[in-house]
């Protein structure tokens, strides 16, 4: 069995026996980010700085009192999310990797797709269920040396109903 994967504009081939090599590089990148993340310093690190080892981020928002905020998701495939604050004086104020336990508690029933997004930055993906008029998102994350995903379970209202942690289904195939 072999599955396609865009990487970097490049379409790649992962045979079942590859994914274990494929998930095991995906965590070499989070432990990139890591040591990008260890190069910088609050209230120090210019914006500059931050994009240097970061990249152009997906996405800046400007707040109204100067602060900017860099998202840089790695979903879909990787297995992480960071927002970025540069404060008003131009300085880095705050770091943060939104796909951990802390994050996942605070969603609760009742929450839209727009709580999710401030929570958790962008998921990575989507599956529907017609029939129950359900969508389940899904964040892949670290646990250790091992991706697991975090779903949330919409409702019809576009509503939070349920969610769970389970194993990427990456690490299970073919095991």
């Amino acid at each position: 069995m072999e599955t396609q994967i865009l990487t970097g504009g490049k379409m790649t081939l992962i045979t079942r026996m590859g994914w274990m090599g494929f998930v095991s590089a995906l965590l070499a990148l989070v432990g990139c980010d890591a040591q990008r993340a260890e190069k910088l310093v609050e209230d120090v690190s210019t914006e500059t700085e931050v994009r240097a080892q970061f990249g152009e981020p997906k996405t800046v928002t400007i707040a109204a009192d100067g602060r900017r905020t860099l998202e840089y998701p790695r979903q879909p495939e990787g297995v992480a999310n960071y927002v970025i604050v540069i404060g008003a004086n131009g300085k880095l104020s705050s770091l943060r990797q939104l796909l951990n336990a802390d994050n996942f508690a605070r969603i609760k029933p009742g929450m839209d797709r727009a709580d999710l997004r401030q929570i958790l930055g962008p998921h990575a993906t989507t599956q529907r269920f017609e029939l129950k008029k359900q969508d389940v998102l899904n964040w892949r994350f670290a646990d250790g040396t091992q991706t697991k995903v975090f779903s949330v379970t919409l409702g019809a209202d576009g509503k939070v109903i349920e969610t769970t942690i389970g194993d990427d289904p990456r690490q299970t195939v073919g095991g």
